[in-house]
């Protein structure tokens, strides 16, 4: 069974900065490509970044391009979303997803505010 488990999230001030992971298992976590997306209150779901299955391979949205940086350790079956200069509009859950079937898990909610 795919299990991904995603934490980090919590409340931050305007600027800040979160580091979300992504715990996986129940599937061969290397040989997927991965993503993150989120979904702010009232919206639809928004994809923010993906990685290649090596970590050698990233895109970003150009909403968060240069602000958030995607990583992955393979060895720990784990991903990473390193969030800084974050901004109220960065509010949303976060979720991992696997490609190219994006299952996801739970989700972990960022709130940005003063």
């Amino acid at each position: 069974e795919v299990q991904l488990v995603e934490s980090g999230g919590g409340l931050v001030q305007p600027g800040g900065s979160l580091r979300l992971s992504c715990a996986a298992s129940g599937f061969t976590f290397s040989s997927y490509s991965m993503s993150w997306v989120r979904q702010a209150p009232g919206k639809g779901l928004e994809w923010v970044s993906s990685i290649n299955w090596f970590g050698g391979g990233t895109n970003y949205a150009s909403s968060v391009k240069g602000r958030f940086t995607i990583s992955r350790d393979n060895a720990k079956n784990t991903l990473y979303l390193q969030m800084n200069s974050l901004k109220p509009e960065d509010t949303a859950v976060y979720y991992c997803t696997r490609l190219p079937d994006n299952a996801k898990g739970q989700g972990t909610q960022v709130t940005v505010s003063s």
